[in-house]
């Protein structure tokens, strides 16, 4: 059963892991077009891209409760109640993007908690007011992404991943470099790419939901519901400590980009380079603990308990090896990989000084992903956020916020990323402890 487990996460796993590496592919195009465009448009999206980012991410978290509630489910064999769930969910994804597009309107409140370079904080606003626009269709995309992967259904998430990107990429490349036949719009060429991308995900998603041959048994667009109170208050109960926990976990790299603006655009684009990297690495242990969760929340709505606890150590053992080696390839490349990033030889030292950090709790962070997604699958979500919010918040952010700045012998940006080595180290620990009490409460 264990090796049946392996299979199932790795075949389940592997397409969400290509088409989130795709994905990915933006933000290196991004990076590297700003990179050779100018040091204050990178620095601009590092700043705007971070506040976007954790905006998108703590909504997406709140309709990502579709993702628990569909698998148990279809684990438990009520597949006749499915449609309406996903329904459900994407009205609640449109009244979400209402307040995520006004903060995006308005990012004030976070632009103030630094001071930044007012170019930089110019161009950073001019993007996220692009970015609001599509902020209904990411949403949308989003309720489909976590609908599919409940299913085990993620290979249409890569088809529309790689014709997402392939177009981001070409569009970006024309408005950032004015090959267009305008003016080189730098980080707004950025932002107007970003924006289409989003409509076409969605309608690539809505012609897949209505048309598509593996979900045709669901009939998600017949008997249409309109927003009810009962089905959006259970999925908010279920997906606002989920969303909380993204935003706390996005928003502490948010939040230390801002940090980091007070010691200059150098520090500020190294660290947007070794973030990038950082991101990327991180699509590995997501993918796996969307898989576990998946295989959790199926099995735990059958109420398959041993089941669920194989598919838990399935996905930590690949996560944790995985996640291991890839470490080890990162330290191994840290030179030619930031090269490609930008031809600044300053900004190029600082990545070089940070990448060690992330090569090395590519394992921590593995543990908690899968040890978060599998109580997810457990339809338990308060007390992982409060771990969250201890771990990254507490001791990422504000022990980083310290040891960079304020200590007796200020390490600079590196105190954020020693620090955020150690909210893994403690994430790890406590969620492999609330994860085991759970493992133990079901079997009694």
């Amino acid at each position: 059963m264990l090796a049946q487990q392996f299979r199932q996460i790795l075949a389940h796993a592997t397409p969400i892991l290509l088409a989130q590496l795709t994905s990915m592919g933006m933000m290196i195009i991004d990076t590297v077009l700003l990179g050779h465009h100018g040091t204050d448009d990178l620095a601009a999206v590092a700043v705007g891209g971070g506040i976007y980012i954790s905006v998108v991410f703590a909504l997406a978290g709140i309709v990502q409760a579709v993702a628990p509630t569909v698998a148990h489910l279809h684990g438990a064999g009520r597949d006749e109640e499915i449609p309406g769930a996903l329904q459900q969910a994407l009205w609640l994804a449109l009244l979400l993007a209402v307040p995520g597009a006004c903060f995006l309107r308005h990012p004030g409140a976070l632009l103030a908690l630094s001071t930044i370079d007012p170019l930089v904080e110019e161009k950073a606003r001019a993007y996220l007011a692009l970015l609001a626009l599509g902020m209904p269709a990411i949403l949308l995309y989003r309720t489909f992404h976590a609908f599919c992967n409940a299913l085990g259904r993620p290979r249409p998430l890569l088809l529309i991943s790689l014709g997402g990107t392939l177009l981001h990429g070409v569009l970006a490349y024309l408005l950032v470099t004015g090959k267009w036949g305008g003016d080189a719009l730098g980080v707004l060429g950025c932002g107007v790419s970003n924006v289409v991308v989003s409509a076409f995900s969605v309608v690539c998603a809505t012609a897949y939901l209505r048309f598509g041959s593996a979900l045709r048994p669901w009939q998600v667009f017949a008997a249409w519901q309109w927003p009810r109170r009962k089905p959006l208050g259970e999925l908010l109960q279920l997906g606002l400590p989920m969303g909380f926990s993204h935003f706390v976990e996005i928003s502490s790299f948010t939040l230390m980009a801002l940090f980091v603006a007070q010691l200059g655009a150098s520090a500020v684009a190294g660290h947007r380079i070794v973030a990038n990297l950082a991101a990327i690495c991180y699509m590995l242990p997501l993918a796996l603990g969307i898989a576990t969760l998946a295989q959790v929340g199926q099995a735990a709505g059958a109420h398959q308990w041993r089941r669920a606890e194989l598919s838990i150590g399935a996905g930590l053992l690949l996560a944790g090896g995985l996640s291991a080696l890839l470490g080890l390839l990162l330290w191994s490349i840290a030179v030619p990989l930031t090269a490609a990033y930008t031809d600044d030889r300053a900004v190029q030292a600082v990545a070089l000084a940070l990448v060690g950090y992330v090569a090395f709790y590519q394992i921590f962070d593995a543990v908690q992903t899968i040890a978060a997604h599998a109580l997810r699958g457990y339809r338990i979500t308060f007390v992982p956020m409060c771990v969250h919010v201890v771990c990254f918040w507490g001791v990422g952010l504000l022990g980083g916020w310290w040891l960079a700045l304020h200590a007796p012998r200020p390490l600079g940006v590196a105190g954020f990323w020693l620090a955020s080595v150690l909210s893994l180290v403690l994430a790890a620990a406590l969620l492999g402890a609330l994860l085991w009490r759970a493992l133990r409460a079901v079997q009694r």
